[in-house]
C-alpha cells in the first residue's frame, strides 16, 4: 500500500472516530429561557451590567448593614451556595450572583473574563442594589474576582473569605487541563459537547474521595452548562486566568481580614498552595477541613459554615 493510501485511510478513520465521540458527546445548547423555570425561580431576579444581563438571587433582611455577597467559581453558578444560603437568610442578607458566562448569566462583553473585569461588573450590579458595605466570599475564580473588589473598592468590603481559591501551579493539573485549552479548538466544537460521564467524573475529582457526587448536582452542572455560550466563556474564563505571579501579587496587596476555608484533599488546589497563599496575605488565617475536597460548601455545607461563620460575623 502507498504513503497516500495510508494517509487517506488514517483520515478516515480519524474522521470516523471524530464523528462517533461527537454523537455519543452531543449536547446541543440550550436557549436561556428553556432553563429559567427550574433554575430561575423566585427569588432570582435579572438586572443589566455592562449592556449583559445578570441572574442573581437577594435573599434575607434588607436593612442588614453589611451583606454576605457569594461568589462562586469557574463552571458553577449561584446554586453551588444554595446549602449556605439556606442557613444564613433568616438572619443575614444574603446575595449570590451568576458571573458572567455562568449559570443563566449573559456572556461578558467582548469575552473578557479577566477577574478585575468581573469585579467591576459584581461592584455596579451591588450599586444597583443599594450595597454600600459587604463580607465577601468567594470560592475558586470567585475568590480572586473578590479579592479584585477587596482592591478596588477596600473601604467597601469589611472582610473577605476564601474559599479553595489560590494561585495553581500549572505542573499540579492534569495533563488535560494543562493541554486541552490551548488548542485551536472550534468554537462550534466546545459549544456541542458535553458528555455527561465528563461532568461526573470531573465533579468526583474535585470532592474528596469519599465525597458522594449526587445524581442532582451533576444534573445541574450539565444543564448549566449548555446554556448558550457558557461551555465557550468557561474555556476563555480557564485560558484568561491570571498567572501564578500575577496572582500573588493581587493577593499579597490585601488590607481587609482575610481567612482562607480550604479542604485537606483539595486536588485541584493542594494545600501546599493555601500555606503559600496563606504567607502572602498579611494577617490572614487558615481553616482546614479534614476529609474535604476543593468544594467544602457543597461536600460539608453545615460543618464548613459553621466553621467560618464566627469570622463572618466578625467574633
Amino acid at each position: 500500500m502507498g504513503i497516500r493510501a495510508v494517509l487517506v485511510r488514517m483520515a478516515g478513520v480519524a474522521l470516523l472516530a471524530t464523528s462517533l465521540l461527537v454523537a455519543v458527546s452531543h449536547a446541543p445548547e440550550r436557549p436561556a429561557q428553556t432553563l429559567v423555570e427550574r433554575w430561575a425561580a423566585p427569588p432570582s431576579r435579572f438586572m443589566e451590567v455592562d449592556e449583559r444581563v445578570l441572574h442573581l438571587r437577594d435573599e434575607g433582611p434588607l436593612l442588614d448593614p453589611q451583606p454576605l455577597v457569594l461568589l462562586h467559581g469557574l463552571g458553577g453558578s449561584l446554586h453551588d451556595w444554595e446549602d449556605w444560603a439556606r442557613a444564613l437568610r433568616n438572619t443575614h442578607r444574603v446575595i449570590r450572583i451568576d458571573l458572567p458566562g455562568n449559570g443563566l448569566s449573559d456572556p461578558a462583553r467582548e469575552g473578557n473574563y479577566r477577574s478585575e473585569a468581573d469585579a467591576r461588573r459584581v461592584l455596579a450590579l451591588l450599586d444597583q442594589l443599594g450595597v454600600e458595605r459587604m463580607r465577601l466570599v468567594g470560592h475558586g475564580h470567585g475568590g480572586e474576582v473578590a479579592a479584585q473588589m477587596a482592591l478596588q473598592a477596600p473601604r467597601r468590603v469589611a472582610r473577605l473569605l476564601l474559599v479553595s481559591s489560590a494561585p495553581q501551579d500549572p505542573e499540579s493539573l492534569p495533563v488535560p487541563l494543562r493541554v486541552l485549552p490551548s488548542l485551536p479548538l472550534p468554537q462550534w466544537l466546545v459549544a456541542s459537547m458535553l458528555p455527561r460521564l465528563l461532568v461526573s467524573s470531573t465533579l468526583q475529582w474535585l470532592y474528596a474521595p469519599s465525597a458522594k457526587v449526587t445524581a442532582a448536582r451533576v444534573d445541574r452542572r450539565q444543564e448549566l452548562l449548555q446554556r448558550e455560550g457558557n461551555r465557550w466563556a468557561l474555556l476563555q474564563q480557564w485560558r484568561q486566568r491570571p498567572g501564578e505571579q500575577e496572582s500573588e501579587a493581587m493577593f499579597s496587596q490585601l488590607k481587609v481580614p482575610v481567612l482562607l476555608l480550604w479542604g485537606n484533599e483539595d486536588s485541584l488546589t493542594p494545600l501546599v498552595q493555601a500555606q503559600s497563599l496563606r504567607s502572602k496575605i498579611p494577617g490572614s488565617r487558615l481553616l482546614l477541613l479534614s476529609g474535604v475536597g476543593h468544594l467544602p460548601q457543597e461536600e460539608a455545607p453545615a460543618r464548613s459554615l459553621a466553621a467560618v461563620q464566627p469570622f463572618l460575623d466578625g467574633h
